[in-house]
């Protein structure tokens, strides 16, 4: 593969006492989306911090766009252009839909055009854009987390989980806001356990046991052999 948006080479991350990332190497292509992939507790959630910087890499290195950012911080990460949607949403409960817009969108002002696309991609926001994101549903403000996100372009969407405990029709809003960030070229990282909407969204995949990428390569390869799902993962992903 030529060209990757992200690569890490060798991460390990420490949390605490704890040895979670165990020499991670990941490539994410350029302008598709890579599933990261297996079971609960293998690191998943724990590479994304610390490809955004929230947990330090201990060693290793993470290079996004051929720039080295492991030792940046935070908000340098995000002005580079990568956006970040974590798993718990990280939206102001006490602040309006368009207070919480308002400032994620680091760079000045909402753009009114990217405004009005955001209301394509998720109608509800305009709706509720004057309520107060702690009134919302689990469905809505998580649409909410993602579309803050998307409050500007960006080259890399780092998306923990997003349909995690949704019902079905706010799934098919959230996986065709992903489609569209898709077909506008944006790169996407996305750990996601509804294997429904891995087979759909994935063009490669990643999968972690224990700390580190056991097995890459095109989703539809993954998806497509049942065998390998056991072995990787100890399920099937047609069970799902």
């Amino acid at each position: 593969m030529s060209d990757p948006v992200l690569s890490l080479r060798d991460v390990h991350t420490d949390i605490a006492q704890y040895h979670i990332l165990q020499g991670v190497d990941l490539d994410v292509p350029r302008g598709g989306v890579t599933m990261l992939l297996g079971r609960n507790g293998v690191g998943k959630t724990t590479t994304l911090r610390t490809i955004i910087g929230h947990w330090k890499a201990k060693s290793g290195t993470i290079a996004y766009n051929g720039d080295e950012i492991t030792s940046l911080p935070v908000p340098a990460r995000a002005r580079a252009g990568i956006g970040f949607v974590p798993e718990d949403m990280g939206i102001f409960a006490d602040l309006t839909v368009e207070e919480n817009m308002t400032l994620a969108a680091a760079s000045g002002p909402l753009d009114p055009q990217r405004r009005d696309w955001l209301f394509t991609v998720f109608p509800p926001l305009r709706t509720f854009w004057h309520s107060e994101a702690g009134n919302l549903s689990g469905g809505q403000k998580q649409m909410l987390s993602i579309a803050r996100a998307m409050a500007e372009e960006r080259s890399l969407y780092l998306i923990d989980e997003p349909t995690k405990g949704l019902a079905p029709a706010i799934i098919s809003t959230m996986a065709g806001a992903l489609r569209e960030l898709k077909r506008q070229g944006a790169s996407i990282l996305l750990v996601e356990q509804n294997f429904a909407v891995a087979k759909a969204l994935g063009d490669t995949a990643a999968v972690m046991e224990d700390g580190r990428i056991v097995w890459t390569g095109a989703m539809a390869e993954l998806a497509g052999d049942a065998e390998l799902q056991e072995r990787l993962m100890g399920l099937s992903m047609e069970a799902h």
